[in-house]
């Protein structure tokens, strides 16, 4: 089988510390993988390691994404090769508009100029898909939680995502959010988008779960 995904021993160390000790985890296009441990279990750490937030180079192990051995220096080359991770503590720029976050780093222009009219259409495509009926001129600031999440979702699929991060999403957000959200997950599963959920909640896991791995403490 030829897996999008997959991580080979890793491991990852701190001065002395092995934050994360030889762990391996493969996934396919479409599946919703959830990992579930304490803090300090090393979860993040295996994040930060696949996204180039940790570059290569500074850990050991090999990761193979879409049939290619990824040797990442920054997070901008996992996203370019369709990673996108979305923290706890979300990256939004709570002072600009939906619209202006989404394209942030990622502007359409033509004939040199910025192209706000091809730029709304696509934001108003992307809001759509994680069902959010919002103003792409909105300021983020104004939003709730669970809809900045949304917007973060909508900035990723905008990058043309093949798999996305999400750490302790549910964190801040009530029940009814919580739904929505994972609603969004299984509808990005069914269009062939893999998911990497780290969460403690479960429920939420044994929901929107195909595969759980358990991270214990520096294993």
């Amino acid at each position: 089988m030829s897996w999008l995904l997959e991580m080979k021993n890793i491991t990852k160390t701190f001065g002395t510390v092995k934050a994360v000790d030889n762990i391996s985890l493969r996934l396919n296009a479409g599946e919703v993988v959830s990992i579930c441990g304490e803090n300090g279990s090393g979860k993040s750490t295996l994040m930060k390691v696949l996204c180039g937030i940790y570059p290569h180079g500074s850990y050991d192990g090999e990761i193979i994404f879409a049939g290619e051995t990824l040797k990442p220096n920054h997070i901008r080359d996992t996203e370019r090769k369709g990673i996108a991770i979305i923290h706890q503590e979300l990256a939004l720029v709570k002072h600009l508009s939906v619209l202006e976050n989404i394209f942030l780093g990622a502007e359409i222009s033509r004939y040199g100029l910025l192209d706000y009219e091809t730029m709304t259409l696509r934001c108003q495509k992307l809001l759509a898909q994680v069902n959010l009926t919002i103003s792409p001129d909105t300021r983020v600031g104004d939003l709730g939680l669970g809809q900045q999440q949304l917007v973060e979702i909508a900035k990723a699929l905008n990058k043309q995502v093949r798999l996305l991060i999400l750490d302790e999403p549910t964190a801040s957000l009530t029940e009814q959010e919580t739904a929505i959200l994972l609603d969004i997950i299984r509808d990005l599963q069914a269009h062939g988008i893999a998911c990497i959920y780290i969460s403690h909640k479960l429920n939420e896991v044994k929901a929107i779960s195909d595969t759980i791995c358990v991270a214990l403490l520096n294993k």
